[in-house]
């Protein structure tokens, strides 16, 4: 089985400028790899190569056995910022319904199996009871749950997530977690961008940048007083 992801002496960035160097790691299916760092890390930047929507910058990127983009229906990406419908009186259920469009098309009527797990995704982000409200009355951390759940309900091979919990609260965090327990169990794998270490220890991988790869490793061997505090400037405890 093709990895999900694969980075072979990687450098990601812009306009032939690396932003991080040296990415050497390997995700296997049903893994989960957390991109830890500081705002303006190189997390986003990997997402976004990862996903095919910039090109590296030297090494190799696999991503499903394939380059970067050539299977985008495999593959759910959820960027930092999203449409928040203020100008078309847009649902919260069809937002999540747009994740099934990769599968039946923009035309086509989604079908009973698609609308199940289109109820499941909002089952499991605590949204069922705002199916019927417009997106743009919705909080901050309610968007961020819907477009999870549209993330989710995509049934993709491989996830990209970035910031997933951000302006989630504590309960909603915990629905985000066992989401992706739930991915990981049906095999999925997933790779979050993130600058909360708590969230990066129930990863299976980290991954952690500051403009560089600081360590590589399961969650253990990464999240260390010292590699912490190569990344971060400061001592996390």
């Amino acid at each position: 089985m093709s990895a999900a992801v694969e980075c072979r002496a990687a450098a990601v960035g812009y306009d032939r400028q690396p932003v991080v160097t040296g990415i050497d790691l390997t995700l296997a299916p049903g893994q989960w790899l957390a991109v830890v760092g500081t705002n303006g890390s190189g997390k986003s930047t990997l997402l976004k190569t990862i996903a095919g929507l910039i090109p590296p910058i030297n090494g190799v990127v696999g991503v499903l056995g394939c380059s970067p983009g050539d299977r985008h229906a495999s593959v759910s990406y959820l960027s930092q910022s999203h449409e928040q419908g203020f100008l078309l009186p847009i649902r919260a259920r069809d937002v999540v319904r747009m994740g099934r469009w990769p599968t039946r098309g923009l035309v086509r009527r989604l079908r009973a199996d698609d609308e199940v797990l289109v109820g499941d995704a909002r089952e499991a982000l605590g949204i069922a009871d705002l199916a019927d409200a417009p997106l743009g009355t919705l909080s901050g951390g309610q968007c961020q749950r819907v477009h999870l759940a549209q993330a989710a309900c995509r049934r993709a091979d491989l996830l990209l997530l970035d910031e997933p919990t951000s302006g989630l609260d504590a309960a909603s965090r915990e629905r985000y977690l066992g989401l992706m327990d739930s991915e990981r169990a049906r095999g999925a794998a997933i790779v979050s961008a993130t600058h909360d270490v708590r969230e990066a220890q129930r990863a299976d991988l980290v991954l952690l940048v500051a403009e560089r790869v600081v360590a590589c490793g399961p969650p253990a061997e990464v999240l260390t007083a010292p590699a912490l505090a190569q990344a971060f400037g400061v001592v996390i405890s």
